[in-house]
């Protein structure tokens, strides 16, 4: 039997299922930021639960294998969490993943810098690039030169985005007149990426987004919009 990793001391049911994963994971704590910090690596942040389909394919896939586990543990700090075990985590991350309009769901993969700031964020990556989705392979690569080679083009990325996020942090909830251009835009974006044929919104996998199929609704009695509630529905 393999070798288990930190995660064996753990309590969480989802993170002893990765315990004899090659990839060096470290549950999230002090000890992995200072180990990034250190050795100047950027980190890879896997979010899910014990019962999700596609964090199990994804571990079978990539985790379960040498050769990704030998780039993760060359160029990255890599991080498991159980989203039931730490909520505030994932649903810090998940707002990173609407704000940056990507298809949103677990498992939620994060690439962060040694301070904590989100850089790239999807779900389920296959191992290879297929049909125009990127693979974990391509990515880590890629990531891992832009690190070494262009690495203030990251940081700025990732300046943009925990700004941007401690903005909508601190905006509080109130009652402000709806500004019916910008529900438009919204509306749009969302007809954009509606897929007609199977349902849902972009490419497979799809998760299911109550707030967009709410807005759908909402905007489609404000705007007597027929193809807004046929979307949502």
């Amino acid at each position: 039997m393999p070798r288990p990793n930190r995660l064996a001391h753990e309590l969480s049911p989802y993170l002893l299922q990765h315990q004899y994963n090659p990839v060096d994971w470290y549950p999230w704590g002090e000890e992995a930021f200072a180990k990034a910090r250190a050795e100047d690596r950027p980190i890879f942040l896997s979010i899910g639960y014990a019962t999700c389909h596609w964090c199990h394919v994804m571990e079978r896939e990539s985790f379960e294998d040498e050769e990704v586990a030998a780039l993760l543990n060359e160029h990255f700090v890599a991080i498991k969490v159980d989203r039931e075990e730490r909520p505030d985590v994932d649903q810090l991350y998940m707002t990173v993943c609407q704000m940056v309009g990507s298809s949103c769901g677990w498992p939620l993969t994060v690439l962060l810098t040694p301070d904590r700031e989100p850089f790239f964020v999807a779900t389920y990556l296959p191992k290879e690039s297929r049909f125009g989705r990127v693979g974990l392979m391509d990515l880590l690569r890629r990531v891992a030169h832009l690190w070494r080679e262009r690495r203030e083009e990251v940081l700025t990325s990732a300046r943009e985005i925990a700004g941007a996020l401690r903005e909508t942090v601190r905006r509080p909830a109130g009652h402000a007149e709806m500004d019916e251009d910008w529900l438009r835009v919204a509306y749009h974006q969302l007809a954009r990426r509606y897929d007609a044929r199977h349902g849902g919104f972009g490419g497979a996998p799809k998760f299911p987004s109550p707030h967009n199929l709410l807005f759908l609704l909402r905007y489609g009695r404000y705007a007597n919009e027929r193809e807004a509630w046929q979307m949502a529905v």
